[in-house]
């Protein structure tokens, strides 16, 4: 964990990603009640965007989103769309932390930035924090929590909360294949096959894409670690909207299926992904029934987004080979080798969910 930096009074100390004078005078003057000096925390970082902890004189907490500081495209880590997704939930019965404020003045921190809630509670990651902060109880309690969130949010009506213009409607499996598949074929590694397999599933989902039956908010990331839970295993906020658009709802139900691991799923080891494995945790099919419950939806054709699921994190975990083979490999590729073999095993399980729909 980075250390805690702050002020004090021998002059502001330097926070990476935080211009600290100018960023205690846009709170002083947008956050009611906010007691100087404040003390920063970087709390998640990397090449998504950062979130520090920020903690004022009087205890008061609050989390500052920012783009991370270098890798930063020119479409993506978009303080403006998070910002405003949150703030158009905060009045619906979607948990999300109260929104503060946005900063679109690059002279104020060098990019963007906006201001939240900081909600306590659990961020469960692994297996370990599933056990220790977790009853069984609320294990399960945790399942029907964010089956019943997503289907709150896929009930939001975008017009209705000022969404209207988010972004496209229709057509999102389609526009999200051509994305993804593009990036795949921008992300070849000499010497290794990962395109047969990978191609042969794109064009399997692209020649039978379910009729899209309406659009709602997606969150496109929507799993266990990007919520928080109370300790009964309630969701209290619902985390990380980077990539949130408008579109069809059974994909984020689909990706929760993929996220939501089970005892002895190979996919589990390929994604890193375990905590769901402890026992307590409500099953896959427990999963799909509160959905379908709360929402209404038919999920007769989600093998078809599991799928897509899969696929897609195969062509991200592509892409990530590629770079690290371009440049942190130095020319000796046996330390990645296992990346290839693991975009294949993705592609292979995305095709058996295929072969099940």
């Amino acid at each position: 964990m980075p250390a805690v930096t702050s002020t004090d009074s021998a002059g502001p100390a330097r926070v990476e990603g935080i211009d600290v004078p100018n960023v205690e005078g846009w709170f002083a003057e947008h956050v009611p009640g906010v007691a100087l000096p404040l003390t920063f925390e970087l709390i998640a970082g990397g090449r998504s965007n950062l979130t520090f902890r920020v903690t004022d004189a009087g205890g008061r907490r609050y989390a500052l989103r920012r783009p991370p500081l270098s890798h930063v495209l020119p479409t993506a880590h978009d303080m403006t769309r998070e910002y405003r997704v949150i703030s158009a939930l905060g009045d619906t019965a979607v948990p999300v932390p109260r929104t503060y404020g946005l900063c679109e003045d690059v002279e104020v921190n060098e990019r963007p930035f906006y201001v939240m809630e900081f909600v306590d509670g659990h961020i469960v990651r692994d297996a370990e924090t599933a056990r220790t902060a977790l009853t069984e109880a609320a294990r399960h309690r945790a399942g029907r929590s964010l089956a019943e969130t997503l289907a709150a949010l896929h009930a939001v009506d975008v017009d209705e909360v000022g969404l209207a213009d988010f972004a496209k409607r229709d057509g999102y499996i389609e526009r999200q294949l051509r994305r993804w598949y593009e990036q795949f074929r921008n992300s070849q590694v000499d010497g290794v096959d990962t395109a047969s397999i990978v191609g042969e599933v794109h064009d399997r989902l692209a020649a039978d894409i379910p009729p899209q039956e309406g659009a709602a908010i997606v969150h496109g990331d929507y799993r266990l670690d990007n919520t928080v839970l109370g300790d009964d295993g309630s969701v209290r906020a619902v985390l990380d909207w980077e990539i949130c658009t408008l579109g069809d709802p059974l994909a984020d139900v689909g990706l929760l299926m993929v996220y939501w691991t089970e005892a002895g799923d190979q996919a589990a080891a390929l994604l890193g992904v375990t905590p769901t494995t402890v026992p307590g945790f409500a099953t896959r099919a427990d999963i799909k029934s509160w959905y379908a419950e709360r929402s209404g939806r038919d999920l007769s054709r989600l093998d078809f987004y599991v799928a897509f699921g899969y696929w897609k994190l195969a062509c991200i975990l592509q892409g990530v080979y590629a770079r690290y083979v371009g440049g942190a490999a130095a020319g000796d590729r046996s330390s990645v080798d296992g990346f290839a073999r693991s975009v294949v095993m993705l592609a292979e399980t995305a095709r058996s969910a295929l072969d099940a729909s």
